[in-house]
């Protein structure tokens, strides 16, 4: 009765193993070539939609595997890259500005086990191939920003507290305030500590003038935001064109790891990723001479502008509503067939814009359209980046009725141009500008070269084990090596459960687990030898070799479990993949290798009378 599990003990190990077969399925399947399309608006595609994209498929003589609709997604497969690449070209020039056509691979699952929720694991960059972007964030543009922002603000609460000042500028990155007297000084000061205590407020020798900047302490929480901002908005971006499995992750205190697997159109994405562009509504001056403004006597209040054909225009400085109080935009055409981008407000903006076209019926208002471009040029034989923006007025309407939180905005060159504004809009703008500063692209042909090289060596160092146990342990080895069949996939059926992403350095963790799965199987035979060499009986030398070994097992795996806990908290990207394939690991070898082995041990020689052990 020694060796012995009961009933229930046994029946668990097998639904374990059982379980662990049906999730470590998908990962044979491999993955399908395929076009993704999906609504560039807020609202999901129809049946109907569905339909008419699968007829243009079928008419353009594509034979696909299988035309897939749901959740308002449609999902194309097809046999091969060449066809999937052609006919996301003819759906590109066919189908309306309201579609997202996305290039993907999709996974080949069969049916029966997506019904059970069973995912093959995800591939990460150096395995399926795709694209590394490291970005690096314009903290100096974050903290211009906040400064503009902070005058503008001083500007209308100095309006709204009737306190009269000659003069807010900007200087060397302080805001400068000239009051008319000495009488406002206290009031400016009560003003400022008050509704300003991010700034730190100077007084000089002249009491009418005060310099106002901001703190060191807000600055760096202006810097944090930034690149938490960035991050969730190039997430929202990456969602948009459709990638599974992204990488985003903060690399130092300004810089961004993007790295999107399974990616081939590189090109767009850099250009939605690298993009900072917004929008501003501001009145159009007509009350001055913009001929004057262009010979540098740019009147109070206005700013001089260029239009896209090059003609100056004055816009009134004060903005109306701007990029970020926009919570939807789709692109479209308008009633004259000009691409066109249609805006829907938040509650702020919508309350701005509908006080602004009631009072100014009749008049007209632009669009400003900013941007970040960087140019690298080269400087004392050095390469030096070099940030531009860019602004261009892109449209100037007459306002003819009062509208608030739904308008369109034309004046763009191409529906393209509109797609992209609409998809930058909608997933919010960038903190601060961002630059590519590395680029890297892995193709899928490496990708499975480096599959192939992986699983390869997770086969070698498996089949050496085998092996080695077989001859060395005999029957216990034979048994080792069940055990350690169980113990792959119990590992790959974890990873696909947890949606996992694996690479190079995770199949590296793997191998080594195979050891470490045999390192405690090796433990628990030497001890057994050991039982028999001083004399104690066969089912004896089994019970205490388990029970023995166990502590010794317990010890080793802890203290290897704990430096891989460590390595996940403290490292990033592979590091972590790393520590994740090599925890899992841990932890499952620990089940199979003392309950696996010991449940099979005793089905060979449990309940009966043995005279000598094959070990």
């Amino acid at each position: 009765m020694q060796n012995r599990f009961p009933f229930w003990k046994n029946l668990l190990i097998l639904v374990i193993l059982f379980i662990g077969i049906i999730y470590a399925l998908p990962n044979l399947f491999g993955n399908d070539p395929s076009v993704q399309l999906s609504s560039s608006t807020t609202t999901k595609m129809e049946q109907a939609k569905a339909d008419e994209i699968e007829k243009i498929i079928k008419n353009a003589g594509f034979k696909a595997k299988s035309f897939e609709f749901d959740d308002g997604k449609i999902l194309v497969r097809f046999d091969n890259t060449d066809d999937q690449l052609k006919a996301a070209d003819i759906l590109r020039d066919s189908v309306g500005n309201d579609t997202t056509v996305a290039l993907n691979l999709a996974p080949a699952t069969p049916g029966w086990l997506r019904a059970l929720g069973a995912d093959p694991m995800y591939l990460g960059l150096d395995l399926r191939g795709g694209v590394h972007f490291l970005l690096q964030v314009d903290m100096n543009a974050a903290i211009k920003q906040a400064e503009d922002r902070y005058y503008n603000d001083i500007r209308s609460g100095f309006r709204a507290a009737k306190i009269r000042y000659q003069s807010i500028t900007k200087e060397n990155g302080s805001i400068k305030i000239k009051l008319k007297s000495e009488k406002s000084a206290f009031t400016s000061l009560e003003l400022l500590d008050k509704d300003f205590r991010a700034l730190n407020v100077v007084e000089t020798d002249d009491p009418t003038i005060l310099l106002a900047n901001i703190s060191e302490a807000e600055q760096k929480e202006i810097k944090k935001f930034a690149l938490a901002q960035n991050m969730t908005t190039l997430r929202n971006r990456v969602n948009e064109i459709g990638v599974a499995e992204p990488v985003i992750q903060q690399q130092g205190d300004s810089r961004i790891v993007v790295q999107l697997p399974g990616v081939q159109d590189t090109t767009r994405a850099k250009e939605i990723l690298g993009t900072t562009a917004t929008l501003e509504y501001r009145l159009v001056d007509v009350e001055h001479d913009v001929q004057k403004a262009v010979r540098g006597r740019v009147p109070v209040g206005t700013r001089l502008f260029y239009e896209k054909d090059g003609s100056p225009i004055l816009l009134k400085r004060r903005v109306i509503v701007t990029g970020d109080q926009i919570v939807d935009a789709s692109s479209g055409l308008d009633q004259n067939g000009s691409a066109a981008v249609f805006i829907t407000l938040n509650g702020i903006g919508a309350k701005k814009m509908g006080k602004m076209t009631l009072k100014n019926i009749g008049k007209p208002m632009a669009v400003v359209f900013i941007e970040y471009k960087s140019t690298t040029r080269t400087v004392n034989g050095k390469k030096v980046r070099h940030k531009e923006k860019v602004e261009k007025v892109i449209s100037v309407a007459t306002i003819r009725d009062t509208f608030s939180k739904r308008f369109q905005t034309t004046g763009l060159d191409n529906p393209q141009e509109a797609r992209n504004l609409a998809l930058l809009l909608r997933a919010g703008a960038l903190a601060a500008p961002v630059d590519i500063v590395e680029e890297r692209t892995v193709g899928p042909s490496l990708g499975q070269d480096n599959i192939d090289k992986g699983l390869m060596s997770v086969v070698v160092g498996f089949v050496l084990v085998l092996i080695l146990m077989a001859v060395y342990y005999k029957t216990f080895g034979l048994i080792a090596n069940v055990a350690l069949a169980f113990n792959l996939i119990v590992i790959v059926a974890v990873l696909s459960l947890l949606q996992a992403t694996l690479t190079l350095p995770g199949i590296a963790g793997i191998v080594l687990t195979v050891g470490m799965a045999v390192d405690a199987n090796v433990l628990i035979f030497e001890r057994i030898k050991e039982e028999i060499k001083i004399g104690n009986t066969p089912q004896s030398s089994i019970f205490i070799g388990y029970e023995k070994a166990f502590v010794t097992i317990l010890d080793a795996n802890i203290t290897t479990l704990l430096v891989a806990l460590v390595l996940f908290g403290f490292g990033t990207g592979p590091v972590k993949g790393f520590a994740i394939t090599l925890s899992i690991g841990i932890l499952v070898s620990l089940f199979t290798a003392i309950w696996g082995t010991r449940m099979i041990v005793n089905w060979v020689y449990g309940n009966r009378h043995v005279e000598k052990l094959s070990i």
